[in-house]
């Protein structure tokens, strides 16, 4: 294999993103054995620092899956939705769809409220969905990849409480890249993964758990091995996972969490955040006939989608703008192919994307967007 044909790009996609060198290095320190004491010297500070930026006290159990974010979501409806419940899923896109279709192949009495692409969850229509259901468990994604739209984590958990629901929370493409607000929130169960806003290759997905939900899935059958949440649960007490950890992305996730916390700073993280995300809008707005597609208020800080002019078409996004880039050496994010085949069909704009999560700094940012701007000049 010649591995000079791997090409190496600047990340700007929604996720896989940059990893930084030091990371990138991390992937070569010593392997260990998962339940020996080298195993508990990477996993507790892992632990610590996934805490210290959930700001979380001991009313939450961190688990550590092995898999991704998908995992720890499909572990939430294997433990916490029993065979005679119903499950809601609220869905303002692409991946609120993937915790119903979970909820579905995993033989569960599931219902969906579906929201259109673009829109945040309306409280009326969410109210009128419990009302009606009577749901046990209600899933909704906090941070939509495929949209850029951040729900109000806080008002729809207290919504969903108000009916007697417990709250699931997706917060994969958010959570490391802003205040996720999870002890705020009450939310039962909260997953995430490592390869997006936490600047980590993938290999992990994440759960932040209250005892409600263990207290629930003792009386749930059939939760399954690797997705049961009391085996996790054990497990995880002890620093370790129920199945073999990748050894090298723990290393690199130990030094990651000691930089995020020790050397970066989990509010400094934060508002970087927020500052790539205000120059992205900025830039937006001096684009003629670009606009932001998410609706004011509701805006991911770690990821943005644009609405490009009628001219422009989602096969010029993705196969002109796309490749353009490519060669002056960046990945380019041309929006979610189902979105955006949806949007054809019914006259409406392309949208496309723009990942400002992770460990992406102003300087990186600045020199993407003028050579996209160059780029989209020429269509």
């Amino acid at each position: 294999m010649d591995l000079q044909e791997f090409t190496e790009l600047k990340l700007f996609i929604t996720g896989p993103t940059y990893i930084r060198p030091e990371v990138r290095r991390a992937g070569a320190l010593p392997e260990f054995g998962h339940r020996d004491a080298e195993n508990v010297k990477r996993f507790q500070p892992i632990h610590e620092g996934l805490r210290a930026l959930a700001r979380i006290d001991d009313s939450y159990d961190v688990l550590i899956f092995n898999g991704s974010g998908s995992t720890a979501m499909e572990a939430s409806i294997r433990s916490l939705v029993a065979d005679d419940e119903t499950v809601l899923n609220v869905s303002v896109g692409a991946f609120g769809d993937l915790y119903h279709k979970m909820a579905v192949a995993n033989g569960k009495k599931a219902v969906q409220l579906r929201f259109d692409w673009g829109e945040a969850i309306d409280l009326d229509r969410l109210r009128e969905a419990l009302e009606q259901h009577r749901p046990a468990v209600a899933t909704f994604t906090q941070n939509e990849t495929s949209t850029g739209v951040t729900n109000d984590i806080e008002a729809v958990c207290a919504l969903i409480r108000e009916y007697g629901a417990m709250p699931l929370v997706d917060g994969v493409s958010i959570f490391g890249g802003a205040d996720v607000r999870i002890p705020e929130s009450g939310c039962a169960y909260y997953s995430t993964s490592t390869q997006k806003s936490l600047g980590l290759p993938a290999g992990f997905g994440l759960a932040f758990v209250r005892p409600e939900a263990f207290e629930k899935a003792a009386k749930v059958a059939n939760r399954g091995h690797s997705t049961d949440i009391l085996t996790q649960q054990g497990r995880a007490r002890k620093f370790q996972t129920v199945t073999t950890p990748n050894t090298t992305l723990a290393n690199q996730f130990a030094v990651q969490m000691a930089y995020i916390v020790n050397e970066e700073g989990v509010e400094n993280r934060f508002k970087r955040h927020e500052a790539l995300r205000d120059r992205v809008h900025a830039w937006v707005a001096d684009q003629d006939g670009f606009e932001l597609f998410a609706p004011e208020g509701y805006r991911s800080p770690t990821l943005t989608a644009v609405k490009a002019p009628k001219g422009i078409t989602a096969d010029d996004l993705k196969k002109r703008l796309k490749e353009s880039l490519r060669g002056r050496g960046y990945l380019y994010d041309p929006g979610y192919a189902k979105a955006n085949d949806a949007f054809k069909e019914t006259g409406r704009p392309a949208v496309f994307r723009i990942g400002h999560m992770g460990d992406v700094t102003m300087d990186m940012m600045e020199a993407y967007l003028e050579t996209l701007s160059e780029e989209l000049k020429k269509l």
